[in-house]
């Protein structure tokens, strides 16, 4: 299993699978750059660099697991986001599977956003 977790302009991972690297590094960059397709609507910037992914787990059979959350407990889209995630994981060559799950432990904070995403909210 490969684990991403994800901070501001930071991925750490702890790589233990038996797929070969360089496949984990393709599918790691493909996972991210379709959850940077997915956007807040009440916030113009993506999931990704609002910092709302906190793990992201590829597993030995390529699926992939998120753990993800929103920036309020209350978000008016909270029953969408997870299947707007899924479905742009799904598109990815390769992934077998995706399983989206909601946390609110540790509860979302503005410090977790990007430099890039504090730009595009005009707080940079």
């Amino acid at each position: 299993m490969s684990d991403i977790e994800t901070k501001p302009d930071v991925r750490e991972g702890i790589v233990q699978t038996s797929l070969p690297a360089e496949e984990v590094a393709r599918l790691s960059d493909d996972i991210i750059a379709a959850l940077k397709t997915v956007y807040d609507p009440e916030i113009p910037a993506d999931i990704f660099e609002l910092g709302l992914i906190y793990k992201i787990d590829i597993e030995d059979d390529r699926s992939v697991k998120i753990m993800m959350t929103l920036t309020a407990p209350g978000c008016p889209v909270a029953g969408e986001m997870p299947g707007w995630v899924e479905n742009a994981v799904s598109s990815i060559e390769g992934v077998s599977g995706v399983d989206v799950s909601m946390t609110f432990d540790p509860p979302w904070t503005p410090d977790r956003m990007s430099e890039e995403a504090q730009v595009a909210v005009g707080w940079y």
